[in-house]
């Protein structure tokens, strides 16, 4: 019996069980200005529904977005999900491993041709510029956040655990430069990535200006563990409503002359007294 187990057992690890999540969508292809293949899988928005672009992380391919390119689809988003060059099909002049990992023109500074090749397919299919968000983990965010600044009309940027230098792709300089809607998120547990996705925030703070900047944070994870893990829902969210609402002052009515139609603004309640004054007095 114990034989007939253990070859049960072995069968069990030549054969895993798990199947890795599919994503809907229409395989795509276009090809770079350097003359790159860029292998991607396109999803069609909604009618009145914008698109994502999808940049994942380095050494990951843009099936690493499934359950997030899911919940895209049930919200009627649209996405086009890229193979980076380098990466997952999109091999066919080389493998990421073999890039120069430093030089602002070494082939992960040049990801933002495969952006480009990108917007213009989207283009090709009828999809305007501000009808177009991106979206990146970890690599992917730095090159979004690079590509933010020559497609200044995205409706928006989404930074997934971004850092100061990957491979010498560097977002504060086009952040400085981008003014639209920003979305960063990163987990606390790493000091370092945590603090440098916190300077970018304050950058993008400065160029942008209020309201258009949200920082999400979380216990632990990067790039695609991070999304699918804490924070999809709240990226979802923002995708609806990238830009938050101008707060306005809380308004009461003067009590000398109540009949009067006379008011008076007073910046917002931040304490329960001044929410309920009238019960705790």
């Amino acid at each position: 019996m114990k034989k007939i187990w253990c070859m049960a057992g072995a069968v069990l690890l030549a054969f895993p069980t798990f199947a890795q999540e599919t994503m809907k969508g229409h395989p795509a292809s276009f090809q770079t200005q350097d003359g790159w293949s860029i292998s991607a899988l396109y999803q069609a928005a909604a009618p009145e529904q914008k698109t994502v672009l999808l940049l994942h992380d380095a050494g990951k391919t843009h099936t690493d977005f499934a359950s997030f390119a899911a919940k895209l689809e049930e919200k009627g988003f649209g996405y086009l999900a890229l193979d980076l060059r380098g990466h997952g099909k999109s091999t066919g002049k080389g493998v990421y491993t073999s890039f120069a990992k430093e030089g602002v023109d070494n082939d992960y500074n040049k990801m933002t041709r495969d952006i480009n090749a990108a917007m213009d397919y989207l283009k090709g299919k009828g999809v305007a510029e501000e009808d177009v968000f991106f979206v990146g983990a970890g690599l992917g965010a730095n090159v979004a956040a690079k590509s933010a600044s020559l497609w200044p009309s995205v409706a928006g940027v989404a930074l997934l655990t971004p850092v100061t230098n990957f491979r010498d792709v560097l977002p504060i300089s086009a952040l400085r430069v981008y003014k639209g809607n920003i979305f960063i998120a990163a987990a606390a547990d790493d000091k370092k990535p945590f603090l440098e996705a916190s300077v970018i925030r304050n950058v993008a703070f400065l160029s942008s200006g209020e309201g258009k900047v949200t920082f999400a944070t979380a216990y632990d994870k990067k790039g695609h563990e991070l999304l699918d893990r804490w924070v999809s829902a709240e990226l979802l969210q923002w995708l609806q409503t990238p830009q938050k609402p101008e707060l306005k002052p809380d308004v009461i009515e003067t009590e000398e002359d109540p009949y009067a139609g006379a008011y008076e603004e007073v910046a917002p309640s931040t304490t329960e007294e001044a929410l309920f004054p009238s019960i705790l007095e």
